[in-house]
């Protein structure tokens, strides 16, 4: 999966001459965190809802909303944006990209194409395409266990032989994933299985087969 494939197309920019009170408008009127700041068509920061709080003045402070209304609108967002953003290209392997934003600890990357902004991915974007699907979040069905390491404990071919009786019981499989962190010496794998919730004989099946099996639907 490409990152041009998941990305927000329809990214909302502002000059870095806008006021911070600006800003904080946009943000709430479109139900946004975070804008990218583009002077003449080239990126040149990006600005957050947290940015903004941390220079707001708190609800503690002595200035009288005029003040503080003063304030906002006079201070641009060049003055708190931060410069050095995160980008990736649209061609880029989304789990690539993911690795980039974890490794940056940020919540979005921008998408740069010939030097423009095209694009932008938050967590949100990434959970709702990557996460949501292997994990067979919101898709009817039943989730299927096999439980106590049995990928690398009971030796290669298992796979095969776990998704053949799977197929004997007419079931198709939605998701294939393995869980546990990869360190581990032994590590479970979980099927998504969709048409039908009775998935009883196909448990007594594994289970007859010497597997350890949990289920739960979704």
């Amino acid at each position: 999966m490409k990152i041009r494939d998941i990305m927000s197309y329809n990214v909302i920019t502002i000059p870095s001459n806008t006021s911070i009170a600006q800003a904080k408008r946009i943000m709430t009127a479109h139900r946004i965190k975070r804008l990218p700041v583009v002077d003449r068509g080239k990126l040149v920061g990006i600005v957050t809802e947290r940015s903004i709080e941390r220079v707001s003045p708190s609800k503690a402070t002595s200035l009288s909303i005029w003040e503080l209304g003063y304030l906002l609108d006079k201070t641009l967002v060049k003055e708190i944006m931060q410069k050095d953003v995160v980008t990736v290209s649209p061609d880029m392997d989304a789990e690539e990209v993911v690795a980039i934003a974890q490794k940056h600890k940020v919540g979005s990357v921008i998408v740069i194409e010939d030097g423009a902004v095209v694009g932008i991915v938050t967590s949100d974007d990434l959970f709702d395409n990557i996460i949501k699907p292997i994990l067979g979040i919101d898709t009817p069905g039943t989730r299927i266990e096999i439980t106590d390491g049995v990928v690398t404990s009971k030796g290669a071919g298992q796979l095969e032989k776990m998704i053949s009786i799977i197929h004997k019981f007419g079931y198709k499989i939605d998701t294939i994933h393995i869980e546990g962190p990869q360190q581990k010496a032994v590590r479970d794998i979980c099927f998504h299985i969709i048409d039908g919730e009775d998935v009883s004989k196909l448990v007594a099946e594994f289970q007859n087969q010497g597997y350890k099996v949990r289920t739960r639907n979704r």
